[in-house]
């Protein structure tokens, strides 16, 4: 700019040869402005980053990022700040998402209910394809249907004999409106034409609590929420929503091993960034998730949890997301499962 306002101020040159040298700044402003954005966007980041998670503190998808985001941070350089945002499904923290400004430093860090949502909900406040860049894959791993140990039952056929015989008597806990465990719980209704109430909460953590405190007798939830109570006797864990069982309880059936014939509800957990982000930042932060994923203690620590670790490319995310919103959409409308 400095170069052009020089030529500009020259009042002893001609109006041709004013116009020359003008054109002549316009074409190396044209060559060189390219070469200072990259430098610029190279730079990134060059302060903290929000992971913003779309449901409250110790839920499955709070404790999937906070064990990546030690490793994330030193790969990057930066601070990583997760600022938990829950409410209907992860919705809400979703559209604060899809807002923010496209600079990389607001990553949501979600759930497969990102696609789940737009088959329950008639109206979002945000595009699940049009609004985000896709970043990459995090981690794969099952729901898991938990009840209070002093409900009883002892197995998913005893479960669902009681649901038959005294329905009002039974209810189930989400992480909310649209989460893979509301899909879960409406598709076992569905198959064993048995009557059990959805109970929708803002996230895993305040489902969990009252589950253990009895407010609520089961709960579909991801593994990580539960765990830890599973595994002291707090919770007492019926079946996985998965076609394998979990590594992280090899002793519980899935649903399919315990006669619900067709069942699959399998939940994934991802990043994504506000659209327009620029592709340089998207493939940084994407190469930064491979390198963290790579790690062989953070894979052992998802793996504790139940999760795998799964990684690849930010278009690989963006074809799971479009795969899935036909196949929620088809079961949203057989199993008529609307927002509660």
């Amino acid at each position: 700019m400095q170069l052009l306002a020089g030529i500009l101020s020259i009042e002893s040159m001609g109006a041709r040869g004013a116009r020359a040298l003008l054109m002549l700044a316009l074409a190396w402003m044209a060559v060189v402005a390219p070469g200072v954005a990259r430098a610029q966007s190279g730079a990134y980041p060059d302060k903290p980053i929000r992971f913003l998670v779309p449901y409250p503190p110790g839920g499955g998808t709070d404790v999937i990022a906070r064990i990546v985001q030690e490793r994330f941070q030193a790969v990057l350089g930066q601070p990583i700040v997760i600022d938990n945002k829950g409410g209907a499904g992860g919705a809400v923290g979703s559209e604060i998402a899809a807002r923010a400004a496209p600079d990389g430093y607001t990553v949501l860090f979600t759930l497969s209910s990102h696609t789940i949502n737009p088959a329950i909900f008639p109206k979002l406040g945000f595009d699940t394809v049009k609004d985000f860049e896709p970043v990459g894959l995090v981690a794969s791993l099952p729901q898991i249907l938990a009840a209070n140990p002093q409900l009883p039952v002892n197995s998913v056929a005893e479960l669902v004999a009681l649901a038959k015989a005294k329905p009002e008597l039974l209810s189930y806990a989400s992480v909310g409106n649209g989460s893979p465990g509301h899909l879960a719980g409406e598709l076992l209704k569905l198959r064993t034409a048995s009557r059990m109430t959805h109970i929708p909460y803002r996230g895993g953590g305040p489902a969990v609590t009252d589950v253990m405190a009895g407010q609520v007798p089961l709960i579909w939830v991801s593994i990580p929420a539960a765990a830890q109570f599973v595994k002291t006797g707090k919770l007492k864990a019926l079946g996985v929503s998965t076609l394998k069982r979990s590594a992280a309880f090899p002793d519980v059936p899935t649903l399919q091993e315990a006669g619900i014939a067709d069942f699959e509800v399998d939940s994934w957990y991802a990043m994504f960034v506000p659209a327009r982000t620029p592709k340089a930042i998207v493939d940084k932060l994407n190469r930064a998730l491979n390198t963290v994923l790579g790690d062989a203690a953070i894979r052992e620590k998802l793996l504790a949890q139940g999760a795998e670790a799964v990684g690849g490319t930010p278009e690989t995310l963006g074809r799971t997301v479009a795969a899935e919103l036909p196949k929620w959409a088809k079961l949203a409308k057989d199993a008529n499962i609307q927002a509660d």
